[in-house]
């Protein structure tokens, strides 16, 4: 059993204990760039499929605005970054972004030209 004792309150004197950050977080320096990058990535992907209303029927969270400026910025740090991060990494962001891209598609009401798509000045037109 935990103890659900919650922690004192700081004192009077206005200064609370500052926290041990060290203990708290991992250094930055220790992460493998490849795991930045693809955390990145997929928190990208993820924001931009709420903004398209994937994460459910009738979402109140759909902003095709919102939703195109994070596919092109998912499209460029995985066009940039596939060459560092090796095709075991890189080809399951692409499909999620492929994905993305055919679901803004699909979701707009006024068809972006072939090419003119979100994320297309990197990947090049994207075609179902």
């Amino acid at each position: 059993m935990t103890d659900a004792t919650p922690s004192p309150a700081p004192e009077a004197s206005g200064s609370p204990e500052a926290p041990d950050y060290d203990t708290l977080t991992r250094d930055i320096a220790d992460v493998p760039a490849v795991e930045v990058i693809t955390t990145v990535a997929v928190h990208l992907l993820s924001a931009a499929a709420v903004n398209l209303g994937l994460d459910k029927p009738d979402s109140e969270h759909k902003d095709l605005d919102e939703a195109r400026k994070l596919i092109t910025a998912l499209a460029g740090l995985v066009t940039a970054s596939a060459t560092e991060i090796s095709s075991f990494h890189a080809a399951p962001l692409r499909d999620g972004l492929k994905s993305l891209q055919l679901a803004f598609r699909e979701a707009s009401v006024v068809q972006d030209e072939p090419g003119q798509g979100p994320g297309e000045k990197f990947t090049g037109p994207v075609y179902a």
